[in-house]
């Protein structure tokens, strides 16, 4: 199934995945409307900069309102869901926000979706799902915990997903991205947290340095997005999208140190820290599948990623307040 010429949703489009996937949807020749969040200022978040600003037709709205995904889906083919609250620190904090955006607004978007007769849903989860991995690398069939509220709304996602699909045939396509990083990420991320202190000067100011993440540039994650809505037997699969490489937050912070040509001093900070339990201490994608399904492979390394990264982030440092910790 080629995308070009067909009418596709992305929910979520003004963040840091969505915007990317939007220009890309573009590129591929698919006619592209992207659902932002409404806000009273009428900005479209990170596509009020986007160089297709004009190529797609844009939205406002909420998926936790059913009328708005109603418009939003109007002789729409494809959706890709990827409207989500994603802070894990915030999650402590309001986990009822998280249940209602990621669950409640979910279910909307899985409804809207089965009324609307759409041809194919990519539903995003999140690596965290699993929590601290109990095997590695982790494949599809790793056992769930939810280690923090984010995680546990992200599960019942997914599930909802799964029942959709199971329940009422809707031809749904779960992703997996484990820690997608590039242009345009927030700072309460790691990666552009210790980039934007690393070139602003002084010391990186960090939480637990121990745990490991496997790291994916958003340009990786992009393509296995389009392949889950285009090939034609992913439909009732979840997939992982990870690079199968693992690397500790601190030696994270040593290359991305080489990386800007900046010293590097940690300080670890007691308000970075997640409660004992809830830190995901390992994860480790296994992308068998993805592999062999898909035909995705990751092509742009960790390191020229991360050059990619630093970049755009040296360009736009005024976007950022690297001395704030962002939840």
């Amino acid at each position: 199934m080629s995308l070009h010429g067909r009418r596709v949703l992305v929910t979520g489009a003004g963040g840091f995945i969505g915007s990317h996937l939007v220009e890309r949807l573009v590129e591929r020749g698919a006619v592209t409307r992207a659902l932002v969040h409404y806000n009273a200022l009428g900005t479209w978040a990170w596509l009020d900069h986007s160089p297709v600003r004009s190529a797609i037709e844009v939205v406002a709205g909420d998926i936790y309102d059913r009328d708005s995904l109603r418009r939003a889906m109007d002789k729409v083919e494809v959706v890709f869901h990827l409207a989500a609250l994603i802070a894990i620190p915030y999650s402590y904090h309001a986990p009822a926000s998280y249940i209602r955006t990621n669950v409640e607004g979910t279910l909307n978007v899985l409804q809207t979706a089965h009324e609307a007769g759409v041809a194919r849903v990519v539903h995003t989860s999140t690596s965290e799902v699993y929590g601290t991995a109990r095997y590695t690398p982790i494949d599809e069939a790793h056992p769930l915990q939810g280690q923090s509220p984010y995680a546990a709304s992200k599960i019942g996602a997914d599930k909802i997903a799964e029942a959709f699909h199971l329940s009422f045939g809707l031809p749904i396509v779960t992703v997996r991205p484990f820690n997608t990083f590039g242009p345009r990420q927030s700072s309460r991320a790691v990666i552009p947290a210790i980039i934007t202190q690393c070139l602003a000067g002084g010391a990186v100011r960090l939480g637990s340095l121990h745990p490991t993440r496997d790291l994916n540039y958003v340009a990786n994650t992009v393509e296995g997005f389009l392949l889950a809505a285009t090939h034609p037997t992913a439909v009732g699969q979840t997939i992982n999208l990870g690079s199968g490489r693992e690397i500790s937050i601190g030696d994270l912070a040593q290359l991305i140190a080489r990386l800007t040509g900046q010293p590097l001093t940690i300080t670890t900070e007691a308000q970075r820290i997640r409660p004992q339990h809830s830190e995901v201490d390992r994860l480790l994608a296994d992308p068998t599948l993805a592999r062999s399904l898909l035909g995705w492979e990751p092509t742009v390394s960790l390191e020229e990623g991360l050059q990619h990264t630093i970049e755009w982030m040296q360009a736009h440092l005024e976007r950022y307040r690297p001395h704030d910790y962002v939840l």
